[in-house]
């Protein structure tokens, strides 16, 4: 690992230590972030392009849908960049303030993510089981105004953390064992008391993981009623398959974010917390445009009469 120069360290910058190994390892692991990073944002931007503009695909889920790419591509950008930097840098410095937005919008964009989550399901659930009250309930301004409440319960937990977090005193070492600035490392190199903060990280972040599972849970089941109880083979399939990606992201979003802030204790060592971490940060992130379009058919036939069009001019 590079030598790291404290003397390049002002009283309140941060080093981000992120992965052990030699200029070869940190070469493979530029790499390996640099595909997932591109990935990532090519299938997002892609998503979100399509769902824009072909007009077959403007209706309450695709909406949604178009949202949840925008945060995806938003947040493994916030990690992502400074991660690429640290591997090729010889010192790893972040400084306070960039390491305080980097957290705020690293938790501001997985709250809201979480919180989509579980709107998504409902419109699902309204969808396959209220069939006539739908186009009312998921109306345009209300679609609007649940998404608009899943920013704000971002931007609250957000602004909530970080104010807890960066005005606690770090007079020890600034040497943060990850590859982004993190609530738990922090937390960790605090001199002072901090019983609550990690009552508040559990508690919001418990909050959110439950609520939103129970969420899926119930609109899921009530929407297992319904399906067994459709007389057309095509009609079930088709509510499986949309059902299935949801059901898909839901569970590697919330597992791995579960494992890492709402279970304490669940990550035996930082370096198996490392790897949940990219999982997290950015291999849902690339997964999901991939979960959401190979599983549907709408999606498909779009990204056929947009190739086509491409191909035509």
């Amino acid at each position: 690992m590079p030598t790291l120069r404290r003397g390049n360290l002002s009283g309140e910058d941060f080093v981000l230590e992120g992965f052990e190994g030699g200029p070869e390892i940190q070469a493979l692991l530029f790499a390996a972030f640099l595909a997932l990073y591109v990935v990532t944002v090519l299938g997002n931007a892609v998503m979100i392009l399509l769902i824009t503009v072909e007009v077959r695909l403007h209706s309450p889920m695709y909406f949604f849908l178009r949202n949840l790419s925008f945060l995806d591509l938003c947040y493994s950008s916030v990690i992502a960049p400074e991660a690429l930097s640290t591997f090729l840098s010889a010192t790893k410095v972040i400084t306070f303030a960039g390491c305080a937005t980097q957290f705020f919008f690293f938790s501001f964009l997985v709250t809201t993510e979480g919180l989509l989550l579980g709107v998504m399901a409902y419109d699902r659930f309204m969808a396959v089981c209220s069939p006539l009250r739908y186009p009312v309930t998921m109306c345009p301004t209300n679609c609007a105004c649940l998404v608009m409440g899943t920013y704000c319960g971002g931007s609250f937990n957000a602004i909530v953390q970080t104010s807890l977090t960066f005005q606690l005193p770090f007079c020890g070492s600034h040497r943060i064992d990850h590859f982004f600035c993190d609530v738990p490392l922090l937390l960790q190199l605090a001199c002072a008391d901090t019983a609550l903060n990690r009552l508040v990280m559990f508690s919001v972040c418990g909050l959110i993981i439950v609520g939103t599972t129970l969420v899926v849970l119930v609109s899921y089941g009530y929407i297992t009623v319904t399906i067994f109880r459709m007389r057309s083979a095509a009609g079930r399939r088709k509510v499986f398959s949309t059902c299935g990606s949801h059901m898909t992201a839901v569970s590697l979003f919330c597992g791995t974010v579960f494992v890492m802030y709402a279970q304490p204790g669940a990550v035996e060592s930082m370096a198996q917390g490392k790897v949940v971490s990219v999982f997290y940060t950015l291999v849902i992130p690339m997964l999901n445009p991939l979960i959401y379009s190979l599983r549907n058919k709408d999606v498909k036939e779009a990204l056929q009469r947009l190739g086509q069009r491409r191909a035509a001019t």
